[in-house]
């Protein structure tokens, strides 16, 4: 069996080091914002040359809080993306203000970035560009776009940890970037967590306030908060895999590199890198026009894969209800009708691409 993550192969490469880190924080008893969460949050931080980083429970809260702290609020209007897991939009919801969803380019699953002055109103606030799949959004036009119509920028990175765009690592170049180390991900832990990074003080500080109640003070609330706090455990785990995030994203993009070699059929369509930007592989996706016909012939072969995402976000059940949206967004229609996402992870070896490689060539 060929499975899309595997987990097991990483902690067992790691896992002496991660065993002692787990084990100091038992022995410390100090479990909730301790010592290597202020660690993680200064190591990430220079990680992307900013001052600064803050650990919260996962990377919805990560959007939510970061969000917030850019005060939308109920009736604002949030532009992103349809082609997205959920979290992406129901932050937005979840504060009573409305996703405006711009569709995607069909090359890199990224928001189109031509699309969104067209969808600017009085009410508009912000853009949530995300980097899915690894591959950065085109974030000049972006930002160039934010400036003039005076909105903030959030990053959502929860797939692109260490990617770059002209050299910037992605969430550095808004004014918020927003992290998930949820397992699957490049740099994950062994739960939930996120981490929310800016260059801005005072947003720093009102993420930290929302992360623990409202809180600056013990026990003096200034504003209602959340419990989102970034758990010590998890952050010794992701601290320990920090020092090798640039190892596993260079194994990823090699195995992007053999899946590319290996695939020789011409009815699939593999995934690019744009000019100037630099993908870490969280999901090596490829589309095919029969879709589910290739994902059966893989599945009888034990091979594992899976569909990112089946139904675009202006589709859902949920937000139809919502906002009753009427737009169609052909490219997010038509790739979600045919993505689908082969086994990838910086410890997947080149005989199984290979394999995945044979079957994908001889069902075409």
């Amino acid at each position: 069996m060929i499975p899309m993550v595997d987990l097991k192969r990483q902690y067992q490469d790691l896992k002496e080091e991660i065993d002692a880190a787990i084990s100091n924080v038992l022995e410390e008893t100090r479990f909730i914002l301790g010592p290597n969460v202020n660690a993680l949050e200064g190591e990430i931080a220079a990680y992307h040359d900013l001052s600064y980083a803050v650990g919260v429970a996962n990377g919805t809260d990560a959007l939510l809080l970061a969000l917030r702290a850019c005060d939308i609020k109920e009736g604002d209007e949030v532009i992103t993306t349809p082609f997205t897991f959920i979290a992406t939009a129901e932050v937005i919801a979840l504060l009573k203000a409305k996703p405006v969803f711009v569709d995607i380019c069909s090359d890199t699953y990224n928001i189109d970035t031509s699309q969104i002055a067209g969808k600017i109103t009085s009410r508009t606030k912000a853009i949530i560009p995300v980097h899915l799949f690894g591959h950065p959004a085109d974030m000049d036009p972006i930002m160039e776009t934010a400036k003039k119509h005076n909105l903030k920028v959030i990053e959502d990175c929860a797939q692109a940890f260490g990617a770059k765009y002209k050299g910037k690592k992605v969430g550095s170049i808004g004014d918020i970037g927003c992290f998930s180390f949820f397992p699957s991900k490049n740099l994950a832990g062994y739960g939930d967590g996120g981490m929310v990074i800016t260059k801005n003080k005072e947003t720093a500080e009102q993420v930290k306030m929302l992360r623990n109640h409202g809180s600056s003070k013990r026990y003096h609330h200034h504003q209602v908060g959340h419990n989102s706090r970034l758990d010590e455990i998890q952050a010794a785990i992701i601290r320990v895999k920090l020092k090798k995030i640039d190892q596993f994203n260079k194994a990823r993009r090699l195995n992007a590199a053999a899946y590319c070699d290996a695939i020789k059929s011409k009815n699939t369509i593999l995934p690019v890198g744009a000019s100037g930007c630099e993908h870490v592989y969280h999901q090596f996706t490829i589309r095919a026009k029969n879709r589910d016909f290739l994902a059966d012939a893989l599945q009888k072969k034990d091979i594992s894969s899976a569909v990112y995402y089946p139904v675009p976000l202006h589709q859902q059940e949920v937000f139809l209800k919502l906002y009753n949206y009427s737009d169609k967004l052909p490219q997010s229609e038509k790739c979600s009708r045919e993505v689908l996402s082969l086994p990838m992870f910086p410890e997947l070896k080149l005989e199984e691409i290979r394999l995945i490689a044979d079957v994908i060539n001889s069902v075409f």
